[in-house]
């Protein structure tokens, strides 16, 4: 199926949402076969600062500072939680979230109302992250995989989600900013409540 150029009054996605960009597939294809590939050792001091960016944004997460967390983001983000783990064919199968910065911005905005029934009370999380592996791709991007176990506790229930996260980050002045994230959980195709944390 071949697809248009996006007009320039829909490139800004503060203020329009979409995702049939061929470009946009294209990418998320090489970013699975990466991610599923084997690794060389990393630099150590890249290595140290992906580490670091992954704690901070955990951190982030956890204490529910998520304007913090959205402002990790670039413009055209995506933050994706594939229904078959690592990835999948997004262009045929469902997601359990798909979103791309207009609607990162929409659930940061629910999250923060304190009036999304399935948030009251709001979930307690804490967050370890581990296994950090960094790959500098061709295209410029960093690529980061890495590990991870969620303690969810909302309404006198705890929760526990696990599985890896594939990150694609682009340099922003000395630091960096998530182009990508990918949360594969390891139960992604099993039948799921409704997901409303942030992972």
């Amino acid at each position: 199926m071949s697809t248009s150029p996006i007009p320039a009054q829909y490139a800004d996605t503060s203020s329009f949402s979409y995702h049939v960009d061929r470009a946009l597939y294209d990418r998320l294809d090489h970013y699975r076969d990466r991610f599923g590939e084997d690794w060389p050792t990393p630099e150590p001091a890249t290595h140290t600062q992906a580490t670091a960016f992954l704690v901070r944004e955990a951190r982030l997460i956890d204490e529910g500072r998520f304007n913090d967390w959205l402002d990790l983001f670039t413009d055209d983000c995506l933050y994706w939680v594939p229904v078959t783990s690592g990835g999948g064919e997004p262009r045929t199968e469902v997601s359990h979230a798909f979103d791309d910065r207009r609607r990162l911005t929409d659930r940061v905005y629910w999250l923060r109302t304190g009036l999304a029934y399935s948030q009251i009370p709001a979930s307690r999380t804490v967050r370890i992250v581990g296994s950090t592996e960094i790959l500098e791709d061709a295209s410029g991007d960093t690529l980061v995989r890495s590990n991870f176990i969620i303690n969810e506790f909302r309404a006198g229930v705890t929760k526990t989600y696990s599985g890896w996260y594939g990150h694609v980050l682009t340099r922003d002045g000395d630091g960096w900013k998530i182009r990508l994230k990918q949360v594969n959980l390891l139960d992604s195709e099993q039948y799921h409540e409704n997901l409303t944390i942030v992972f």
